[in-house]
Parts: structure tokens; C-alpha cells; sequence
């Protein structure tokens, strides 16, 4: 028997993932409802999808789909690779 969890309780749980990552970064915090949702939720999502979204790019680059090169201050400027995909120039 399958043990899946209902749309419902996923959300929920979602939810108090993002919570308790927030407070485990600023154990200190303290806020309404109103709060939580207009500041600590968002900022959650906002780490969550960089990370998520860094990853990809990193595997991007490990294929050849894009190039990256480290500019003077630290970042990282991501491009196509023309070498790979010279039809999209």
C-alpha cells in the first residue's frame, strides 16, 4: 500500500520547511502572520529557487550548454557556448 501524502499535507509541510529553514537562519525572528508570509516566506522561496536554479546552471555547463566565466569581483557571468551551439549566434 502506498504511503503518498495529500495535496493538502504537502502544502503544510512545505510551508513548515520554509518556516523552520528561516528560523534556523535567524532564530531570533519573531512575527505576525502577516509578517511571515510578506517577509520570511518569499525569502525562503527566493534561496530555495537560486539554489535550485544555480545547480541547473551549473549542470548546463558541464554539458557544453553554457560557458562561465568569473569576473574580477567574484561572479560568475554565465553565456551560451557559441562553440557548442554555433546555429543559436
Amino acid at each position: 500500500m502506498s504511503h503518498r501524502q495529500n495535496p493538502k499535507q504537502t502544502d503544510w509541510r512545505e510551508v513548515e520547511c520554509a518556516v523552520l529553514a528561516y528560523l534556523a537562519q535567524h532564530p531570533d525572528a519573531a512575527d505576525t502572520l502577516d509578517g511571515i508570509v510578506s517577509w520570511w516566506l518569499p525569502k525562503q522561496r527566493y534561496e530555495t529557487e537560486r539554489q535550485r536554479i544555480e545547480k541547473a546552471l551549473d549542470l548546463m555547463v558541464e554539458r557544453g550548454q553554457l560557458r562561465c566565466d568569473r569576473l574580477p569581483g567574484g561572479n560568475v557571468l554565465y553565456a551560451l557556448n557559441h562553440a557548442d551551439h554555433p546555429s543559436l549566434q
